[in-house]
């Protein structure tokens, strides 16, 4: 069998693909149609490419500028949904045979107050910017996003209906901004070569405007999309009068070359840890992709570019029961991932530490999208020890998955993955589907089956289960949600905190809308949900009603407590004997505005109890008092400067006394330098420590400082070079001893463990 070799996977599989068909049939009638067709806008042919400087009156100016289609009459979604858009706004549309044209002509009565600053590439999001969104296949499923803010500095994204966006996705396009005395007006020039559309000799697209204007917290559409339905592509426009345009014959290459010298501290050495070095480490690669009847895509890559410039945003992970999540953001695996998305989560790419090789198949064809992808993982066999068999090694990661577009906005699919290593594997197999019932109400399934053999013969097997049923509206939303992991469910290739679990939850919001000049909406959401592990065991129970308030200039207030039982057991901790019950809880404040253009602030604090997960060795886990707080402040107080804080704290303290569990301060100060659109220099401060109890926590103390500078220029997101620093400093001390070494925490005294310099450079070739 595929999945494994036990006979009960394919009775799993049966009953699943039955349990679909019959919500297919019985549930999932196709969506409510709007009662009015969508508006078109018919885009015209040009005889020329028309430049920015055709519209800088706030007018067309010129042959070209006129022969564009013009498209007018925004409508807010929020704060005001159906009002129209406070500030007057044109979009002109043309396209010649290998770019669409769009100029966004953003009128303002208070040009001056127009927020606009020259900055990383995708930091756009407290300016005022403009967004056009393009269904390439017209099946209201999924959408490229380009969007810009007055000075055209770029974020693109993938919108997936039921997901929202995605923004990972990178790739080449143009784009120009200026400020007028009038607003500003911006130009986009979209290469057809960065789509996947079909072949079809006349297109016709799907099509949606948007502009943002942050001082008024305004967020308008054309057509409108209001705010009262889920979703925005089941009420986008119709683009047409495409013709004649393809991607064409796609190649691209983007070969790139670092060159580093860097100095660490090898924990695995022989004899014990000791410092290593490379004065000169010279590495280059390639990826490679071929576009295959304009909407395929095959991609190669050899020893793939994934050094991450970008690093982590922090985490608290001290006193964390379970696996800490960090996003993916190397840019092989990045490309395309939504065509891997699943409820239950399948693809955690981070698995892949240390690729050498890998492939990817992705595109649609008709109602048909596929996405495969297979990579290596040389980081097995590096960590083992020399004379362990696993040594030297490679693991092997294999993902397929095909979903095909049924009645209005709904979908079934087949999800496959595997990982293999030392003659051992983990597989997993299973089907999804999601319905668009109506306007408002969706629901998701997936049923899945693993099967695990370890290098010693010993094997697990079972299935994991997921129901989603959700509202979006206006007012009212609503979340049920199942989930199923049994005793033997395993994922080495997705992400799954833990097995043997059944857990039921559910969340009501209700917005009252007075949408006022300064109070535009409040109202309570509860969210409820209770965990029992297979033989009936309640393991975690959690009730959390909250207040929140939506005020003008993007600024939200949250108040709400959180009602919590755990129930901890032996095979988590060696020091319980038998089950114990644990009830603890705590109260929790909210705040983030950014009523002001040069500052932005996102505020959490939290208080009451909590469970020491790392209590001292052989003590039993105890419910401790607990603080936490979380700050974020953005600066930027003129146009090419921002600056991000962040500081973590977290306490534990014991119950019967004032004395500490531990502290654990994360403060992280990230400051961009916008030289150019393409030309920046990052510098990242950051200081981590955790400070334990010797009698009341396992824990230790550690203090770490990192520094990091970068320097970029960027002519598009795969033509770059970086120049960078990065140097870490940690409370250790490397001791000698007889011939063997050892790493030795200090109370104070700092070693610079690691640093490293780089250049690099990649270069894209697109033929």
């Amino acid at each position: 069998m595929v999945i494994g070799r036990q006979s009960k996977m394919a009775q799993f599989a049966r009953r699943t693909a039955w349990l679909i068909l019959f919500l297919a049939a019985g549930i999932a009638s196709p969506a409510a149609q709007p009662d009015t067709p969508p508006p078109v806008v018919e885009i015209p042919r040009l005889s020329a490419e028309p430049r920015l400087d055709d519209f800088l009156t706030m007018r067309p100016e010129g042959a070209v500028a006129r022969e564009m289609a013009r498209v007018e009459g925004f409508v807010q979604a929020s704060p005001r949904d159906g009002e129209p858009l406070s500030e007057r706004t044109e979009v002109y549309l043309g396209y010649d045979a290998e770019n669409l044209y769009v100029v966004f002509l953003a009128f303002d009565r208070e040009p001056d107050k127009v927020r606009a600053r020259l900055t990383r590439r995708e930091n756009v999001f407290l300016d005022d910017n403009v967004e056009i969104m393009l269904d390439t296949f017209n099946d209201r499923r999924r959408a490229y996003m380009f969007l810009t803010n007055p000075f055209g500095i770029q974020w693109d994204a993938i919108w997936t209906e039921g997901e929202h966006f995605d923004d990972s996705f990178d790739t080449l396009w143009y784009s120009e901004g200026r400020l007028t005395a009038e607003g500003y007006a911006v130009w986009f020039k979209i290469p057809f070569r960065s789509l996947r559309f079909s072949n079809a000799p006349e297109q016709e697209w799907g099509i949606i405007l948007n502009r943002a204007i942050p001082r008024t917290t305004e967020n308008a559409f054309w057509p409108r999309i209001s705010s009262r339905f889920s979703g925005r592509l089941n009420q986008q426009a119709r683009a047409t009068g495409l013709r004649g345009i393809s991607p064409g014959r796609n190649l691209q290459f983007i070969p790139y070359g670092v060159l580093r010298s860097w100095r660490s501290i090898d924990e695995d050495a022989v004899n014990g840890p000791a410092w290593t070095s490379d004065w000169a480490d010279v590495d280059g690669g390639l990826d490679a992709k071929v576009v295959l009847k304009d909407s395929l895509v095959f991609d190669v890559a050899v020893n793939p570019d994934f050094s991450q410039v970008e690093s982590d945003s922090p985490q608290v992970t001290v006193n964390s029961r379970f696996e800490v999540y960090f996003p993916e953001k190397r840019p092989f695996f990045l490309e395309n991932a939504d065509y891997f998305n699943t409820p239950v989560d399948l693809v955690f790419t981070r698995r892949i530490i240390d690729p050498q090789f890998g492939i990817r198949f992705t595109g649609k064809a008709g109602p048909w999208a596929v996405g495969a992808l297979w990579a290596d993982d040389e980081a097995p066999g590096e960590m083992a020890d020399p004379d362990d068999p696993e040594f030297g090694k490679r693991a092997q990661f294999g993902i397929i998955r095909v979903r095909r577009d049924i009645f209005h906005q709904s979908s079934v699919g087949f999800i496959f993955t595997q990982r293999t290593f030392n003659g051992g594997f983990n597989r997993v197999g299973g089907l999804d589907a999601h319905f668009k019932l109506n306007d408002n109400w969706a629901l998701d399934l997936q049923g899945v089956a693993s099967a695990t053999e370890r290098p010693d013969g010993s094997t697990k097997a079972g299935p994991a289960y997921q129901v989603e049923l959700e509202r979006e509206g206006r007012s009212f939303d609503y979340v049920l949600r199942y989930e199923d992991r049994s005793a033997g469910y395993d994922t080495q290739v997705g992400y799954n905190p833990r097995s043997d679990i059944r857990e039921i939850g559910q969340s009501v919001e209700y917005s009252f809308r007075p949408e006022g000049p300064v109070l535009i909406a409040w109202g309570p959401d509860v969210w409820a949900s209770c965990t029992w592990s297979h033989d009936g065991t309640r393991l975690d129970w959690e009730i959390i009603p909250e207040l929140e308030w939506e005020l003008a200039g993007n600024t939200r207030i949250g108040l709400g407590h959180m009602f919590l039982r755990s129930c901890l057991r032996p095979d988590e901790f060696d020091s319980l004997e038998t089950d114990r019950d644990y009830g603890y809880g705590r109260t929790y404040v909210s705040f983030g505005t950014n009523l002001w253009s040069w500052l932005g602030v996102e505020t959490d604090l939290n208080w009451g109890t909590g469970i020491n997960y790392v209590p001292a060795e052989g003590a039993e886990p105890e419910v401790a008092n607990r603080i936490g707080s979380e700050l974020n402040v953005t600066l930027q107080p003129n146009t090419w400067l921002r600056v991000d804080n962040t500081y973590l704290f977290s306490r534990l303290t014991d119950r019967a006394s004032p004395a500490a569990i531990y502290n654990n301060h994360i403060f992280r100060s990230k400051w961009n330098l916008q030289f150019t659109p393409e030309m920046s220099l990052r510098l990242i401060g950051q200081y981590d420590t955790t400070l334990p109890s010797t009698t009341l926590s396992s824990l230790e103390k550690t203090k770490r400082f990192n520094i990091d500078f970068l320097f970029t220029y960027m002519w598009h997101p795969n033509t770059a070079l970086y120049v960078g620093y990065n140097s870490d400093h940690a409370n250790l001390n490397l001791v000698e001893s007889h011939g063997s070494r050892e790493l030795i925490r200090t109370s104070d005294e700092f070693i610079n463990d690691s640093r490293i310099f780089f250049v690099k450079f990649s270069y894209m070739f697109r033929l």
